[in-house]
């Protein structure tokens, strides 16, 4: 294992912020052009169960490279948000959003497709082998070319430039309480299905494009675009990225930790960067659905939150999924589901604020338009 210190633009003089990347791999003289993986934990910096399942992986790859089962490269940053880690107010930790402007640290990620587009113009054949490693060179050359006027753009510039020419990207999050799932790239779904059975993901949402450009579409969606742009050449989807919410922000247990892990490297065994046989593949507990489906669930008024539905549980049109108190009148207003699926995240505070987003569901019925990803 090779560790990499990458400074970050600092806010003010004497202050010094870095992330840390640890590199894994096989020997030297292992073949060229085998595949790479990037896998980074907690870009909303208060999610803390993502930060030790990366320590659960840096176990086992630290593992896997001394017995020489490592076939391709990966790289992990065990925290990807030194920025979110550092802040707190009043004693809370804000981890989500940069407290200098509000802006979401999982929003506004460079998008590289114009740039990599104007540089493919003329070169791509009909290899399509030939044509993924032009696209993987223009990729990363409009990669290295961005600029950044503050820390936090400076951290997003960085994570992409570490990730763009990986084969797999893995996005370690969690909810504020939540059951496992996922978000992906919809022609990735049959990709994005198998990672969330490994997982025991109760839902997996796709988009091809979410809004607001997520780390995880900064990574995969260029390789869409250049895809529909250049239909007339082959080009594959080279570049599998995916955000795994892993539960909720308490869910901290060593066993849960270990069990993702594992997870993750079974995976990382069928995408070919770990040798050995593959498990079997588990039954999936769900199938994908389109994020323009999913339902959040608000809040009618101020008032005391009561929940009727459990995480995973199976939610039909109509069913109150929960109570919101008005503590000034005593009236109850219920909340309820206007489609079927799976209750998959909800908030973990009970008191609400009129509009408050207090659950996702995982349906099949609705089609949302603009951002469909919460703030």
């Amino acid at each position: 294992m090779r560790q990499q210190t990458i400074e970050l633009i600092s806010a003010a003089p004497g202050q010094r912020q870095c992330l840390t990347v640890l590199h894994f791999g096989p020997a030297a003289n292992a073949p060229v052009g085998r595949p790479k993986a990037t896998i980074q934990a907690a870009l909303h910096a208060d999610e803390v169960p993502a930060l030790l399942v990366a320590q659960a992986l840096r176990r086992r790859l630290t593992q896997l490279e001394s017995d020489g089962q490592l076939l391709g490269d990966v790289q992990l940053l065990p925290y990807a948000n030194p920025l979110g880690l550092g802040q707190h107010v009043w004693g809370q930790h804000q981890g989500r959003f940069d407290l200098r402007d509000g802006v979401n640290f999982n929003r506004k990620h460079p998008e590289l497709a114009d740039a990599a587009t104007a540089a493919l113009k003329g070169l791509l054949g009909d290899n399509a082998l030939a044509n993924v490693a032009l696209a993987r060179t223009a990729l990363h050359n409009a990669a290295m070319a961005l600029t950044s006027q503050d820390p936090a753009q400076d951290l997003k510039n960085k994570l992409v430039q570490l990730a763009i020419t990986s084969d797999v990207v893995l996005d370690l999050h969690c909810d504020a309480e939540a059951a496992v799932h996922l978000y992906g790239l919809t022609p990735q779904a049959p990709t994005c299905a198998e990672l969330g059975a490994w997982l025991g993901a109760r839902a997996v949402l796709l988009a091809t494009e979410s809004g607001d450009s997520p780390f995880d579409e900064a990574c995969s969606r260029p390789w869409f675009v250049l895809q529909q742009r250049f239909a007339e050449h082959p080009l594959p989807l080279a570049c599998f990225c995916a955000t795994l919410e892993l539960r909720g922000q308490a869910d901290t247990s060593h066993a849960l930790a270990e069990q993702d892990a594992l997870a993750i490297i079974e995976f990382l065994r069928r995408q070919g960067l770990v040798a050995g046989a593959p498990a079997p593949l588990p039954a999936a507990l769900c199938q994908p659905t389109q994020l323009a489906a999913s339902e959040p669930l608000h809040a009618p008024c101020a008032g005391v939150v009561v929940f009727h539905k459990n995480l995973g549980d199976n939610v039909l049109a109509s069913d109150c999924v929960a109570d919101v108190v008005d503590i000034d009148s005593g009236v109850v207003r219920p909340v309820c589901a206007l489609s079927a699926g799976v209750l998959y995240a909800r908030v973990a505070t009970r008191w609400a604020t009129p509009g408050m987003r207090l659950a996702k569901i995982a349906g099949s019925t609705l089609q949302r338009t603009g951002n469909l990803l919460s703030a």
